[in-house]
């Protein structure tokens, strides 16, 4: 590895992702990889620390971090365990083991439930013996883990909202909760991927100002005309204070995206500068914020 590429991996969090096979570990690579981790599966164990400075570039620099789903069929002794560890411990300093872990009799129903074969069925093996083998074969990997997940009575919402915590435990500093903000005209019809809705025709109308109505709430006097006075000034400083307490609550419950769409009647003047305004206060607040005008260019009707 040369230095370009080891400084490039001691930047990057590394996460290896082990634990028995119906545990869960599909699901949280998953999870992870919504969460805009680079995943990687199947890797068995002596492969991953010859295959990581391949991953180290440039071209994963929009990505949070790496997560690596071990392959653990083989039988590995603890001392292959701790060589292991050793040599990611010297690449990365941000490395972390997590363990996906779930009780027998919960492990064999969900292998009833898919008719997979367990991996070590292939071993002659029946499935609870198999399952109890694979146990005490990842004991040792199991006692290192920094992180261990029991989804024993665990739904994959549990799963996701767990996984996002221990991840901003990685990043406390920048939300990782996405905020669409979507403008648009009831007159063309309402968005139905939307959270929130709010009918924003109470505010006063530019379309109804001769000099305003060929601009847009792109505009600086199209957003003072809205927003300057009550009460559009008042209904943003209760927007914001009602997203600022609403929008935790849905990152905590694991949520990876919220869509808040603003109406008016043509989409082209108080719903866009509403739109651009809480994107603007949002993204100063940390949040990732991405915004849409739907009804902009459509120029017919009142705005």
């Amino acid at each position: 590895m040369n230095t370009h590429s080891q400084a490039a991996s001691s930047d990057f969090s590394l996460i290896i992702l082990a634990g028995l096979s119906g545990a869960g570990k599909t699901a949280a690579l998953d999870v992870f990889e919504d969460m805009q981790f680079f995943t990687l599966d199947g890797l068995p164990l002596e492969l991953v620390s010859p295959m990581l400075p391949l991953l180290n570039s440039g071209a994963l620099s929009h990505y949070r971090g790496i997560v690596v789903g071990v392959d653990l069929r083989r039988h590995y002794s603890e001392n292959d365990f701790h060589k292991f560890l050793g040599e990611l411990h010297g690449k990365f300093t941000k490395l972390r083991l997590l363990f996906m872990d779930a009780d027998t009799e919960v492990i064999i129903r969900r292998y009833a439930a898919t008719r997979r074969p367990h991996p070590l069925e292939a071993e002659g093996l029946g499935l609870e013996k198999a399952v109890n083998a694979e146990r005490t074969r990842l004991a040792p990997l199991k006692n290192r883990a920094d992180l261990l997940f029991d989804t024993s009575s665990s739904s994959i919402h549990d799963l996701r909202r767990h996984i996002r915590q221990y991840a901003a435990q990685l990043d406390e500093k920048q939300k990782r909760l996405r905020v669409h903000l979507l403008s648009f005209g009831f007159k063309h019809g309402q968005p139905t991927e939307a959270e929130m809705i709010y009918d924003l025709r109470f505010l006063p109308n530019p379309y109804f100002v001769e000099e305003l109505r060929p601009l847009s709430g792109l505009d600086r006097s199209i957003s003072d005309y809205v927003l300057k006075h009550d009460p559009g000034r008042s209904f943003m400083e209760r927007l914001l204070d009602f997203l600022g307490y609403l929008l935790p609550l849905f990152e905590a419950e694991g949520r990876y995206r919220v869509t808040v769409a603003f109406g008016c009647t043509g989409g082209r003047h108080r719903s866009v500068a509403v739109t651009e305004a809480a994107g603007h206060i949002l993204k100063t607040q940390g949040f990732a914020v991405s915004i849409e005008h739907r009804h902009l260019e459509l120029q017919t009707g009142a705005g």
